[in-house]
């Protein structure tokens, strides 16, 4: 599958497919995400990387579509702000190192070896005390059929992304069902895994779950 010519064409529609308001879950936590660089993986369209930038960081948005990301600077344009984007493949995305208050990854689902590669650099490309900000579908997805990828390969659990992040604190680690609506492409019942994970020994706050 050439899944970069997938995306530009399934991005090449004037509608926005995953709607231009943040995934719910960062929306939620982006307020604890420290000042500076904020890095966007698998972004896609830019909804979540314009939210940030609303709230003032600077943000670079990484996709292999560059249909999607000329989508990202029209939105961030007609909503009076800029960001920063790179058209590259995840295998060979170079995460700076020691560089970001935060790195986010919504529902980008990635083959197992090559999904432990990436969540690795975030952890060592992350500043002391950045934040790693993720939601992914899970294997139960399979049985909603509301988005996401068909092979249960790509579909991460909690217990496979605290293995990926080993070095960062899991200050929310938890599976659910929520109802997920993000545009024409994700829309239903569905069931997730949430991520919110911090660089450093800061203390867990108050909403510390492992469940």
């Amino acid at each position: 599958m050439d899944w970069q010519a997938f995306w530009n064409e399934r991005y090449n529609v004037d509608d926005y497919v995953f709607g231009t308001e943040p995934n719910d879950f960062l929306r939620s936590v982006a307020d604890q995400i420290p000042p500076g660089p904020v890095l966007c993986l698998g972004e896609g369209e830019g909804r979540n990387a314009v939210h940030l930038a609303s709230l003032g960081h600077p943000v670079l948005a990484v996709d292999q579509s560059a249909n999607g990301l000329a989508k990202a600077h029209g939105l961030a344009k007609h909503r009076g702000l800029s960001i920063e984007t790179a058209v590259a493949d995840m295998a060979d995305f170079q995460i700076l190192p020691g560089h970001w208050s935060a790195i986010i990854s919504i529902f980008l689902h990635l083959p197992p070896e090559l999904r432990r590669s990436v969540n690795q650099r975030a952890v060592l490309g992350l500043r002391p005390g950045g934040l790693y900000v993720s939601e992914h579908y899970t294997p139960a997805q399979l049985a909603h059929g509301t988005g996401g990828p068909k092979e249960v390969a790509l579909l991460p659990t909690l217990a496979l992304l605290r293995e990926d992040l080993q070095g960062l604190e899991l200050v929310i680690g938890r599976e659910l069902e929520r109802s997920v609506v993000e545009g024409s492409a994700h829309t239903g019942q569905a069931a997730v895994v949430q991520v919110l994970a911090r660089k450093g020994g800061a203390t867990p706050s108050a909403e510390t779950s492992w469940t």
